[in-house]
């Protein structure tokens, strides 16, 4: 059975980070988009684990990794999610703090 992020070390998350990523490498050079996307998404989500949901606060501003210029306002935090909106957008959605960047001036 597989543990869960939260249940690993930094060492064996870095080392699930890695294997994602080769097998993201590999998705992408035989043209198999989808599953490049997954490993993406792991890859996101076992980075988020690495660090500390307390460097994040609600009611500030981020920009989305991957989504120059589109910024995202923390409503609250839940675990290594955040949980708010983009600008513009009235949907809530969670995204992985791993995501989250602070917008350059």
């Amino acid at each position: 059975m597989e543990k869960r992020f939260s249940e690993m070390s930094e060492y064996e998350i870095k080392l699930e980070i890695g294997k994602f990523q080769e097998k993201a490498r590999k998705a992408e050079q035989m043209g198999m988009v989808s599953e490049y996307s997954v490993y993406e998404r792991k890859i996101a989500m076992a980075k988020a684990y690495l660090l500390s949901p307390s460097n994040f606060h609600p009611g500030e501003v981020y920009e989305i990794e991957g989504a120059p210029g589109v910024l995202f306002k923390i409503d609250r935090l839940k675990g290594v999610f955040a949980w708010g909106f983009r600008e513009g957008n009235q949907e809530e959605e969670g995204i992985p703090i791993s995501l989250l960047r602070k917008p350059e001036k």
